[in-house]
Formats: structure tokens, sequence, C-alpha cells
């Protein structure tokens, strides 16, 4: 139990250096089409953490804006997909995901900080591959449970800065 404690501090700590990250606070090693790879080095770790990431705005709502995120853990053995979404959004709807047209489901958030609520969901090898052949994703948050907020985030990028993750 005090293992995984301490493992899921790790992880809520990398969270937030990441968000802080995707806000400007990390270091941006390299730009890959429409995404950036941004380092930090969590609290407390004594490793340096990276992470793709694009940060978007709703096109009719400029005030509606998400933080996606795609990194590797620390241990290398799970790829996950973190979006942060405004704080206000309808939590039981999840967040959708379209790609190319085609609809990909919908995830749970798993938490809210500060700054807004986060969904999280693990990378398998075909979710990959259709990020990374795909050219738009459209992230879909919503306000009530009719309305729905499409976010575009353009895969332009995607598929080199995945393989550079170190």
């Amino acid at each position: 139990m005090k293992q995984f404690l301490a493992r899921a501090g790790l992880v809520v700590g990398l969270m937030v250096a990441l968000v802080g990250a995707s806000q400007g606070q990390g270091l941006v090693k390299a730009q890959y089409g429409d995404w950036q790879m941004s380092c930090d080095t969590p609290p407390g770790a004594s490793f340096e953490q990276c992470a793709i990431i694009q940060n978007v705005t709703a096109e009719d709502q400029p005030n509606v804006g998400l933080s996606v995120i795609v990194l590797k853990t620390a241990d290398k053995k799970a790829r996950l997909l973190r979006v942060l979404a405004p704080l206000g959004v309808l939590l039981p709807n999840g967040l959708g995901l379209n790609i190319d047209g085609k609809d990909m489901g919908r995830v749970a958030f798993v938490r809210c900080l500060p700054n807004g609520c986060v969904a999280e969901v693990l990378l398998d090898d075909a979710m990959i591959d259709t990020l990374s052949k795909g050219t738009n994703a459209i992230f879909v948050v919503f306000k009530t449970p009719e309305e729905g907020i499409g976010i575009p985030v353009s895969l332009k990028g995607f598929s080199d800065g995945f393989k550079e993750l170190p």
C-alpha cells in the first residue's frame, strides 16, 4: 500500500508538472509539426520526464481550450494520453474523441485540478497507429448532456514526436 501511495503521488506530481509544462513552465526541447516536446523534472524525482503536448481552443468558443499531453510512464511500460479540459465541463459525459471522421468513443474524467479536469487513457498499439496515421482529431467536451463542443487537434507531427519520446 505504501508503494502504491508513493507511485500515485509521483503520478499526480508528474501530471501537475506536465500540465504546468503545457502552460509554458517546462523546457520545450523540440517541435514536431503542431506538437511540442516539453520536458521537466517532477518534484522529488531524479529523472526528467518528457511529453508531446498541444494546446488548442474551440474555433467558435475561444474560452474553451484543451491541453493534450502524450507521454510514456517513467517505467516505460505504459503510454498515456492525458487531456486537461476546462473547469465547468459536464463530467459524467466524459471526453469524446473522433479521428478523421471515425468515432473512437469516450473516456471518463479521472480528477479535477485547480486549473481543469483530466481525462486519461492508456494508449495501445492500435490507437498509437491511428493517431500516427491520422490527420485531424476532434476532442469533444460537454457543457450539457445535449451540447458537445468539438475542439480540433492537429495530428501533424504526432508520429515523429511520439517516436522521439524518451
